[in-house]
């Protein structure tokens, strides 16, 4: 069937679709560039313009992004410092020559035929992101970017090209990180987090230098050192990449990944004379992640659950011993009874905070079950009677540790009981 949108037109699809066909990975996105267009023919067959900054179009019947052939020059500074150029007569090569890899400027014509003109394809193969041209060093975002790559294909046995990370410290040296808007920036953390090794993310940075630009509170943590006794691994730094990659086992949620990224950075913050113990990094770590938080515009549920897993970590490592008015503490922070999502988002990051260490990764885990136990019996509590009175909040929380008392001798129970699987 003719689709009377295209007929005639010059179109081939591009970007992520055509690298990930070739690695046999499955890609909903489905991006196509236009060459010899105008917007004036596009809309003329139905198109509908969206694009803000440059020419793009949606199509009429499938939704799909068609934008126009362009090129781009450098005219300022940071990621929105550029003057685009779409016109008929951009070339494909011209506009595939302006994106940041190899393995991004690859298109696919209509009739099927792989277009390829800076070797994409070969370095797919060989398993290495090489930038296309020198134009990649105007735009700082593709630092992030690469780095967020490598998050999501260090799986694969992917490094980044030499001369492509000589060009990222380059680019760090230039400054020209700190041109990067909060939004932005956020973005591509948020992305490369939630990709499947998100630690990948942030030694790729660090390699290049722009780690101690972008997230210096993390980066403070290398060469930090911890008791040998509770971290075989003794790097604050190389723990918290270990915590990541077992958060990424653990969860999908980008609250728990982000809560994983800053739970130690507290450690970064201990007197010199203390080292290695780390006593009260919870509560001075907080300032820092709220920092953080400040700094990129972090999304609110993320920004809670960061400040609630630095702040109490170890006391959920700690839950068996702890008696009642300690766990009603923790419980009134966590506030399950609203937000049951938090409840199980702070036992998943702290679970890795546990495993996520040397020769414990395939340890159980009791405290995690034991919070929802703890959970589910203030979340039993009939309160109905309660209200008016002018004892209330002191009846509220006498029935509150009472329950809990009840949970905790009930979890200590022997064995046969449903809960006694510590």
């Amino acid at each position: 069937m003719i689709d009377s949108a295209l007929d005639e037109l010059e179109y081939y699809l591009v970007g992520g679709a055509v690298r990930d066909a070739l690695l046999g990975v499955e890609n909903a996105d489905r991006d196509f560039v236009v060459v010899g267009s105008t917007p004036e023919e596009m809309i003329r067959r139905g198109f509908r313009a969206v694009g803000r900054d440059f020419p793009v179009f949606l199509h009429p019947a499938t939704g799909d992004e068609y934008a126009l052939a362009r090129t781009e020059r450098k005219t300022g500074r940071g990621y929105g410092g550029f003057t685009v150029w779409a016109s008929p007569e951009v070339t494909l090569t011209q506009d595939l020559g302006r994106r940041d890899l190899t393995i991004n400027a690859m298109a696919r014509a209509a009739d099927g035929a792989l277009i390829d003109p800076f070797g994409g394809r070969a370095d797919l193969e060989r398993g290495v992101l090489r930038h296309v041209s020198e134009a990649f060093a105007e735009d700082p975002l593709r630092v992030l970017r690469v780095a967020r790559f490598m998050a999501r294909f260090a799986p694969r046995g992917f490094t980044v090209a030499d001369e492509t990370l000589a060009l990222m410290k380059r680019i760090v040296a230039a400054g020209e990180m700190e041109a990067l808007t909060p939004e932005r920036a956020w973005q591509e953390i948020a992305r490369a987090l939630l990709e499947p090794a998100p630690g990948a993310f942030i030694e790729t940075l660090r390699d290049c230098g722009a780690l101690a630009r972008v997230l210096p509170e993390v980066d403070a943590l290398f060469g930090v050192p911890q008791s040998p006794e509770y971290h075989p691994e003794i790097d604050t730094g190389t723990h918290m990449i270990m915590v990541m990659e077992m958060a990424a086992q653990l969860s999908d949620d980008l609250e728990v990944r982000f809560a994983a990224l800053l739970h130690d950075v507290g450690k970064a913050l201990t007197p010199a004379d203390e080292l290695p113990r780390h006593v009260g990094h919870e509560s001075r770590g907080v300032p820092a992640v709220e920092a953080v938080c400040r700094r990129f515009r972090v999304p609110n549920a993320c920004a809670r659950l960061a400040r609630l897993v630095c702040r109490h970590h170890l006391l959920m490592h700690r839950l068996e011993e702890l008696k009642p008015a300690t766990v009603l503490r923790l419980l009134k922070a966590l506030d399950p009874i609203r937000r049951p999502r938090h409840a199980r988002w702070f036992a998943l990051a702290c679970e890795a905070d546990a495993r996520g260490r040397g020769g414990r990764q395939g340890a159980d885990y009791p405290p995690a079950r034991l919070l929802e136990h703890y959970c589910q019996a203030m979340r039993g509590l009939d309160l109905s009677d309660v209200a008016g009175r002018a004892d209330a909040a002191a009846e509220v929380e006498r029935r509150q540790l009472e329950a809990l008392g009840a949970a905790r001798r009930q979890w200590r129970s022997p064995p046969g009981n449903a809960h006694a699987n510590r």
